[in-house]
């Protein structure tokens, strides 16, 4: 089974400091168009190369466009033996509908 998280439930984790790691699967491309303040940039392909440098100790919450392909990438991450991993439901879409904040990666 996935955990997954609300927009409203991850924005008061935020808010109240709970440690976690974001991270936005999404391609290079689509991050360009605004990122959640704080993720880390790991497009899903690279997933496979760079799940080490992912903390075994901590909450990740991952997240894509609308939630399908974190969602996925949540299942691999569990297949890999990590067990705290979250997906955001309805991703970076549902984020945007409240209102959250997202900010525009700066150019290289």
């Amino acid at each position: 089974m996935i955990n997954e998280i609300d927009s409203e439930s991850l924005r008061a984790r935020i808010s109240a400091g709970q440690d976690q790691l974001l991270v936005d699967i999404r391609t290079p491309a689509e991050m360009t168009q605004g990122m959640i303040a704080d993720a880390m940039p790991l497009p899903m392909h690279l997933l496979p190369v760079r799940l080490a440098e992912l903390p075994r100790d901590r909450d990740i919450v991952l997240y894509c466009r609308s939630g399908a392909r974190s969602y996925q990438a949540c299942a691999y991450m569990q297949q890999q033996g990590y067990d705290r991993v979250i997906n955001l439901r309805g991703g970076i879409i549902a984020w945007a509908r409240h209102g959250y904040p997202i900010q525009v990666p700066k150019e290289g």
